[in-house]
């Protein structure tokens, strides 16, 4: 299995339970923080190749200073409410995927996806 690891920033914390269970199953590290600020510092220490985030918890400027300094990062943004225009504003904003909150099987084949997409656009 390759070592891949995700930061997962989650508002909703039944969500971010679900999300650490599922998710340890595809990838060798996650890493559930409470903040940007601590998102920012664990995917750079930790070398992450995906970022899960609750477009709740960070404004569309945030998805794209992420998208802009982590370029090798696939973002992944979650959402409790199916708003197109929200979604799509975080896909023009540097996103890879929007996925709805509940769909946990949804999220982690995103993450995989952008993970794996990542990892084979560097080697």
């Amino acid at each position: 299995m390759q070592s891949l690891t995700v930061v997962l920033l989650q508002g909703d914390a039944g969500v971010a339970q679900s999300l650490v269970s599922a998710l340890s199953q595809a990838f060798s590290s996650v890493q559930q923080v409470q903040s940007l600020d601590e998102l920012r510092h664990r995917i750079a220490k930790h070398r992450a190749e995906v970022a899960i985030l609750d477009i709740e918890a960070a404004p569309l400027n945030e998805i794209e200073h992420l998208s802009r300094d982590f370029s090798g990062v696939g973002i992944v943004c979650t959402h409790r409410v199916a708003d197109e225009e929200m979604w799509t504003a975080a896909l023009q904003a540097g996103a890879a995927d929007v996925c709805p909150a509940n769909d946990i099987a949804g999220i982690v084949r995103a993450a995989l996806g952008n993970a794996r997409g990542q990892r084979s656009a560097v080697a």
